[in-house]
């Protein structure tokens, strides 16, 4: 995509609007009373319309036209905001979606047929609203609008946004002719106009801000309420306030006891056009602070792709740092160990500003499902309501976007598996609304994603029948029900007794885990007797940078996140002496398993004399783990393993130190989990 295209640039903003049009619609489905959820989807859809017409997507405007006609006609209260009304408009929504796309391709017969069902709606007798919605207060406001020179070359018609200003209410249009320059000098493909625009309507000021929104970055703006006051402010005080004249110039020409326009235009103090743009305005301007309110907001689109390479490149920066830092360690030249801190100073400052860059709320992937539970409760006869819980959690864009389609199984599965059909919970005792909770929260150096259902729970006997049917669990065998619900994640494996469109195939669970796999995490499931299942994702913060702790191991040495790490201790001779196959700390009053790490990596050589232990968590779980030497913190850069490697489950990446050898990374919930199995097993012995 060419960003710097006007066309590609609509496309843009126009997804934007869409997605905000999808939220409005599936609020206002549970608040169809809520004035300003009707407004926004009007504006929403005004905004797609107009600017579609101008950059010219004739098919978009065209069918946005007659959506944005209907509401208008629920925005005056003379149709009510139905769930029929809003099913067609969601449709209504994905068919602009698929002509902005490309309106060559798009079917003409899905428009006319989306604009028959839309008709339908409005000739119901139920769709007329038994009361007018209140009308909104109108106000007035003065915008005062320059926009750059090359606006006309760049396709943008300054008319066309006049246009629609006169759209939103009553408007009076003065044209600023001060920076017109002599004919000779006119280059007819600049713009040299400016305008002030005093607009009466029913719309707020983001109406007024939406006419805009494709050249709002470049242009200069300024939008202000005036308030209606008894008496009307005399003209010397408007142009005052609009800095147009000096208070000195004001009453300069007020002493003459003429007219003060006449005087101050005559004086060369005040335009002409300036003088007639006051004059124009009836209501005293009270400022506002929009440019504080603009640039809170500003923001620049920049292409995913940039900001991977950006990654890459910090990443190399991050290692050539490591190795200057390993050859100044001797500290031979102060000047040069001087620059090497100042160095790793501005490269850890960077690093944590691009990594800021690419952390993104969640609440931006979270926001699609409603969506998909709108239509799939729909479709299935279910009654189903999302919440979500942790949205301005964040978490990298590169795992945020191969999160997509392993959510939207989970709650697939969730709604037709999960939960039961009305009547059913009805005679369960549950309420007839299901419940989805998708919630997200962070856990030392992860996000931990949660889908979790009210419904009839995993049936346990049918798991474990179907598993020993299809040879994944001997017939007999008993096994936790952590261990037992990872079955669900087999290749074909199904509980389902019939195939629907929607699932049967034993396809889902299995994209899910391989997905979830290839972000070097894992996937935990819960489903308590009492009914309810819980689907949890473990995911990693990060799959670029991360703070760590390089520890040696015999004669290799290694990186502990250091977001797990909780504490460092030694291992006295009496703690190792006593443990005798039963290895526990007492960390303040706390038992904590510990593991030998030389002994899980059968190293040959002897240990050190005063071995450390190294407490790291993995969420409520904590384990020691015993190592030769703590070297000290270190910045990773995580390289994914080969294909030959990735089933270590031991490891989850590897990185490159500052003597060009590579160090393994730890996948400590991995190794936590191992230590609390362990101690599970020795409890067992007794």
């Amino acid at each position: 995509m060419n960003i710097s295209d006007p066309k590609d640039v609509f496309r843009q903003e126009a997804q934007d609007l869409l997605a905000q049009l999808e939220a409005v619609l599936l609020d206002l489905e549970h608040r169809p009373d809520d004035i300003e959820l009707i407004d926004s989807a009007f504006r929403a859809l005004h905004t797609i319309k107009g600017s579609g017409s101008m950059f010219g997507f004739e098919a978009v405007a065209a069918f946005t036209h007659h959506v944005e006609t209907a509401f208008d006609r629920v925005r005056k209260g003379s149709v009510a905001p139905s769930r029929d009304l809003i099913a067609v408009a969601l449709q209504a929504q994905d068919h602009m979606r698929s002509l902005i796309d490309n309106q060559e391709a798009a079917d003409t017969r899905t428009g006319d047929a989306i604009l028959t069902a839309l008709q339908r709606v409005f000739d119901a007798p139920e769709a007329v609203s038994p009361a007018a919605a209140p009308t909104p207060q109108e106000a007035t406001w003065r915008i005062r609008m320059r926009l750059p020179a090359d606006v006309m070359a760049n396709g943008t018609n300054p008319l066309l946004l006049l246009d629609e200003l006169r759209g939103l209410g009553t408007a009076t249009i003065t044209a600023l002719t001060d920076d017109i320059p002599p004919l000779a000098e006119i280059n007819p493909t600049e713009c040299y106009l400016g305008w002030d625009v005093v607009l009466s309507t029913s719309q707020p000021k983001s109406a007024i801000e939406d006419v805009f929104i494709f050249v709002r970055d470049e242009m200069s703006l300024e939008i202000e309420r005036l308030d209606v006051c008894d008496p009307v402010p005399r003209i010397g005080e408007i142009l005052t306030d609009l800095q147009y004249a000096s208070k000195d110039a004001v009453d300069a020409g007020l002493a003459q006891q003429k007219p003060l326009g006449e005087i101050l235009v005559k004086a060369g103090e005040v335009s002409p056009d300036k003088l007639a743009s006051a004059l124009a305005e009836q209501q005293h301007l009270q400022r506002e602070n929009v440019a504080q309110k603009a640039s809170t907001h500003a923001t620049i689109r920049v292409p995913a792709e940039r900001l991977d390479e950006l990654m890459d490149r910090v990443g190399e920066l991050v290692i050539a740092q490591s190795r200057l830092r390993q050859i100044t360690k001797s500290g031979v030249d102060p000047q040069a160990t001087s620059v090497a801190e100042e160095i790793e100073r501005l490269v850890l400052e960077l690093r944590d500003t691009t990594m800021g860059i690419r952390m993104v709320p969640i609440g931006s992937l979270f926001g699609r499902f409603r969506r998909v539970v709108h239509d799939l409760s729909r479709d299935l006869g279910k009654h189903v309501a999302l919440t979500m819980e942790g949205e301005e959690t964040e978490l990298d864009k590169t795992v945020i976007e191969q999160l997509n389609d392993p959510l939207v199984h989970l709650i697939r599965n969730a709604i037709d598996h999960g939960i039961e059909d009305p009547d059913v919970r009805a005679a369960a005792g549950k309420p007839s609304e299901g419940r989805i909770l998708l919630a997200a929260r962070h856990a030392g150096t992860e996000v931990l994603i949660t889908v979790r259902d009210d419904g009839r729970g995993l049936n346990r006997e049918r798991i474990r029948a179907r598993a020993v049917e299809r040879g994944l669990l001997p017939a007999g065998t008993e096994i936790p029900d952590n261990e037992l619900f990872q079955v669900l994640f087999q290749p074909g494996f199904s509980t389902a007794e019939k195939v629907t469109s929607l699932s049967g195939r034993g396809v889902g669970m299995d994209v899910v885990k391989r997905t979830v796999e290839a972000l070097r995490s894992k996937i935990d499931i819960a489903s308590p007797p009492s009914g309810g299942t819980s689907v949890t994702l473990r995911l990693p913060l990060t799959l670029a940078i991360i703070d760590g702790l390089l520890v040696r191991i015999g004669n290799g040495r290694y990186v502990l996140p250091l977001g797990t790490v909780e504490e460092c201790v030694e291992l006295t001779a009496a703690a190792d002496a006593q443990s005798r196959g039963r290895s526990f700390l007492n960390i303040r009053g706390e038992l904590v398993p510990f593991m030998r790490l030389r002994e899980l990596f059968a190293c040959k050589t002897p240990p050190d004399e005063f071995q450390k232990v190294v407490i790291v968590s993995s969420g409520d779980l904590k384990v020691g783990l015993v190592v030769d030497q703590v070297i000290g913190d270190h910045q990773t850069v995580i390289k994914s393993l080969s294909k030959l490697h990735s089933d270590i489950a031991m490891f989850s990446g590897a990185t490159i130190l500052g003597d060009g050898t590579v160090a393994m990374i730890l996948d400590v919930p991995h190794l936590v989990e191992y230590g609390q199995v362990r101690e599970e097993r020795l409890k067992a012995v007794g």
